[in-house]
């Protein structure tokens, strides 16, 4: 009856999906739908919900705004544009994929998915008319960097949302997850696009006067990178510095404090508020809208992923999930693998990347137990959360609209390069299991 009662309530969410109520209010009917169908009486339920929303807040809220107003900087100042003019400048253009790969690798990390295809989408269409070469052959490496970051790598919302979820150490996963992202993004990027080239595209004018000079100056090269790669630079050391020092040592807890993911991004915050705005004598008005105009931009994704939590608070505290746990072990299925399936389907008759992550992080989270890397769940369901990308997916579209694409011609790309990402994802999870 359990399983029954999920099932109905998955289908719910999937129906409210597609007649566009937002995700806010469906996950959290969900929430409150399954609670009582399970049997919660109202108090517990009330009380269910007050905690889900406390712990999932608790865990990310802070890093997922100090994310987005640290990728608002990068935008505003015309460093994000900087860092990919100087890696294409430097690959020159026989290796302009590898180049555009890079680029979209490096703008993902600090970046949200659709801040940076934006961004990029204009360098993607000036580079294809400056090299003619086919369209989707340089933009596939460029979307499919963006896409792995997002999926794998925090401070990303639905890995955060999942570090917190499985209470898996930040710091492992970033390392973990870039492991999986370089493959990942080669086999989806510049090996798949290969089969692309004879896909014909037509120009799309919206981009036809992109120039540099959309900033009076851009700002140098190495503070630009710096900046944009600083947490995870602070996050490394204090991995690294957690492995190769004692206890005692000074030196180590001070990597330790300063690579934890919030006061990381904090002080990346900080540093790019310096560099990008007093140094450049911006006022200081300007510099805190900069900062509303990143958080007010994601409230709503932050409001989304507190429902979840509230979901997987419910199904918590209602007693499935051990139901779920006892369930699976009967499908004689590896933990690992069980996680992707379920976030993969949840991916498919949903839409949302994050909305089928921390759906199916309610649904998982109880397999966590011995021998079973937290990490490697993340990652897991990471990978399940890009599988089979089509038409119920706003990501499609965004794809489909900006390359002029027509909707066979989106399935063959961006769905099959979603699912590559997906597949090598889930393989490399796999593969690390056997060593961790």
């Amino acid at each position: 009856m359990t399983i029954l009662i999920l099932i109905l309530c998955i289908a719910f969410q999937v129906f409210m999906t597609t007649k566009k109520v937002s995700p806010f209010l469906s996950l959290l009917i969900v929430a409150i739908t399954a609670g009582l169908l399970l049997g919660m009486d109202v108090k517990t339920l009330l009380a269910s919900i007050e905690k889900g929303v406390g712990s999932t807040l608790g865990g990310l809220a802070l890093i997922i705004c100090l994310g987005a107003v640290l990728g608002k900087i990068l935008e505003v100042s015309g460093a994000a544009e900087r860092i990919s003019t100087t890696l294409i400048d430097s690959f020159g253009e026989k290796n302009i994929q590898w180049s555009v790969l890079l680029t979209g690798f490096l703008i993902g990390i600090p970046l949200y998915y659709n801040a940076g295809f934006v961004i990029l989408v204009p360098l993607i269409f000036n580079l294809a008319r400056k090299t003619r070469l086919p369209l989707l052959y340089i933009a596939t490496p460029m979307a499919a960097s963006l896409s792995t970051t997002h999926c794998f790598l925090p401070p990303h919302p639905g890995p955060v949302v999942l570090v917190n979820a499985f209470q898996a150490d930040m710091g492992k996963t970033l390392m973990y997850g870039i492991l999986l992202a370089i493959p990942a993004v080669i086999i989806a990027g510049p090996i798949f696009s290969k089969f692309l080239r004879n896909f014909k595209v037509d120009d799309n004018p919206i981009f036809g006067n992109f120039d540099s000079k959309n900033f009076t100056t851009l700002p140098p090269a190495i503070p630009s990178f710096s900046v944009a790669l600083l947490p995870v630079i602070l996050i490394a050391a204090s991995v690294i510095a957690n492995a190769i020092l004692s206890e005692s040592c000074v030196v180590k807890t001070i990597f330790m404090f300063v690579g934890d993911s919030t006061i990381a991004l904090l002080l990346s915050v900080l540093v790019a508020l310096y560099y990008f705005g007093m140094r450049n004598n911006i006022a200081l008005e300007t510099q805190m809208k900069w900062v509303h105009d990143a958080i007010s931009g994601i409230a709503v994704i932050i409001l989304i992923i507190t429902t979840g939590g509230v979901f997987k608070q419910v199904l918590t505290d209602s007693g499935s999930s051990e139901y779920i746990a006892a369930f699976s072990s009967k499908w004689n299925m590896s933990t690992i693998l069980f996680a992707w399936v379920i976030t993969a389907f949840l991916r498919i008759t949903i839409g949302s990347a994050t909305v089928a992550g921390i759906t199916a992080a309610g649904i998982v989270s109880p397999l966590i137990i011995g021998g079973v890397s937290p990490e490697l769940m993340v990652l897991a369901v990471g990978a399940g959360s890009v599988f089979g990308s089509h038409i119920n997916d706003s990501g499609f579209w965004m794809f489909k609209e900006f390359f002029n694409l027509s909707l066979q011609q989106t399935l063959l790309s961006w769905t099959i390069m979603e699912s590559i990402i997906s597949l090598v994802g889930l393989i490399g999870v796999l593969i690390l299991d056997i060593f961790i």
